[in-house]
């Protein structure tokens, strides 16, 4: 069935851009004609020079970053990111076509345009799915995926054109649009895929002294870029310069919060490598909506000082709590990366938005970053935060419903998912090397979601 579901939609990738996808101005060879009509000198002006260093950023945090994040499990690191790569590669084309048919399809030709900023908007909208696999990683088939990937990707599409455009959220970071919906997303469609027996697979939960590195080196690569993921689509100017500025001192200060919390839970004061692949990263997540907002250095520290903690305290206490109450088996533990920080990043946002005055942005400078012009001329800043607060809510229902939903469907018993006893193990899906083939049982007790003294 994965040939099958490969081929296909690859093919229908093909038709639907054939007939809808074609370059925007500034990449067609009309470019030339286009700088003379409208007196630009150089072209140094064309968008791609602005937006290609960023998309680069984006674009590694999605393969490589995201990719070797989830290689933390000993026998899984194939599927984390081989699996990762697929989705992604699928997910980036489907979702230039619905980002464009909602946000840029030309009423005349029945046309989208497509240019630099189109390709970090599909690498974006495919980071929800993506952040939906932390939650199921190890425990559903590729072409399970490929399902979360269509209906996340469709999914997206349409919730971001209801936070940005309908209810006119400024979301740069995507802390409402991706983290809070991808999270959600994620943790719905796993509590509906409840596996009762997984602890056939407890063995295998659980990382070994390689795998950690590499997923540390999924963590750096998102660690040094998130100030490009969260400035990627901010307003030219101080729009971008200040969300780079204040997600790198997000992110600097929750890497110090997640190590003394990390060290404090531990009665020898040593440090989990979990805590420190995952939470180091929430201050980015958290920082999302309020970036480009002037939020004040120091507010961006205390951003990430407050959620370095959370996210912690998520890994110490809220991922065994829900998966021994609520039934909710997260393998990364997207709840306490993307979800809740992403949650908070917008109510963070609504509240820096709320308080916004003209003496700090300037009449002009709050017109020019909360884009009160057109139909949104008269809107103040308290009604925006209320509308920022709202767009929180609707892209955390999106998850849960949609995510429920997708859930039911992967249920259904055609997608060749492993079965319990079978989980978090590449032998299912790949060509797995020889040499390493038995794991010594004296690493039972590593498993690395669940806290070392809790009772199963």
């Amino acid at each position: 069935i994965l040939p099958a579901v490969c081929f296909v939609w690859q093919i229908a990738m093909i038709i639907l851009f054939g007939v809808f996808i074609r370059y925007d101005e500034e990449s067609d060879a009309h470019w030339v004609e286009f700088k003379r009509e409208h007196n630009i000198t150089s072209d140094i002006e064309n968008d791609f020079y602005f937006r290609y260093p960023s998309f680069q950023d984006v674009h590694v945090m999605i393969f490589v970053g995201f990719g070797f994040l989830m290689t933390f499990l000993k026998r899984y690191s194939f599927g984390g990111v081989g699996f990762n790569f697929l989705i992604a590669a699928f997910g980036l084309q489907w979702a230039l076509l619905m980002q464009g048919w909602f946000h840029s399809l030309d009423p005349a030709t029945g046309k989208i345009y497509i240019g630099v900023e189109s390709l970090i908007n599909a690498d974006f909208c495919c980071a929800g799915s993506l952040i939906a696999y932390g939650a199921l990683l190890g425990k559903v088939s590729p072409v399970q995926l490929m399902v979360v990937t269509l209906f996340g990707v469709t999914l997206f599409a349409v919730e971001e054109y209801i936070i940005l455009t309908l209810l006119h959220c400024r979301d740069a970071g995507g802390s409402m649009v991706i983290h809070a919906f991808g999270g959600y997303y994620g943790l719905a469609i796993s509590w509906v895929l409840y596996r009762p027996n997984l602890h056939q697979s407890k063995r295998l939960n659980g990382s070994v002294y390689h795998s950690d590195v590499f997923a540390m080196i999924g963590t750096l690569f998102l660690w040094m870029f998130w100030p490009s993921f969260n400035s990627a689509i901010t307003d030219h100017g101080d729009g971008q310069h200040r969300a780079a500025i204040n997600t790198y001192l997000a992110l600097a200060s929750s890497v110090l919060t997640t190590v003394a919390i990390s060290s404090m839970s531990q009665k020898t004061g040593k440090l989990d490598m979990v805590h420190i692949q995952n939470a180091t990263l929430a201050g980015g997540v958290a920082m999302g909506t309020a970036a480009e907002f002037m939020i004040t250095p120091y507010g961006s520290l205390i951003v990430g000082f407050c959620t370095g903690i959370i996210s912690t305290f998520g890994y110490l206490y809220i991922t065994p709590f829900l998966e021994k109450y609520l039934k909710l088996q997260d393998t990364c533990g997207v709840h306490n990366l993307h979800a809740l920080p992403g949650m908070l990043g917008g109510f963070i946002g609504a509240i820096v938005a709320a308080a916004a005055t003209e003496s700090v942005y300037s009449a002009e400078g709050l017109i020019n970053v909360f884009d009160f012009e057109g139909s949104f001329a008269n809107r103040g800043v308290g009604t925006q935060g209320g509308f920022q607060a709202a767009g929180t809510c609707v892209a955390i229902a999106f998850g849960l419903v949609g995510g429920a939903i997708v859930g039911l469907i992967l249920r259904i018993p055609i997608w060749g998912d492993p079965a319990d006893d079978n989980c978090y193990d590449d032998e299912v899906y790949w060509e797995v090397p020889e040499d390493e083939e038995s794991i010594p049982p004296v690493l039972e007790y590593n498993n690395h979601m669940i806290h070392k003294h809790q009772d199963m």
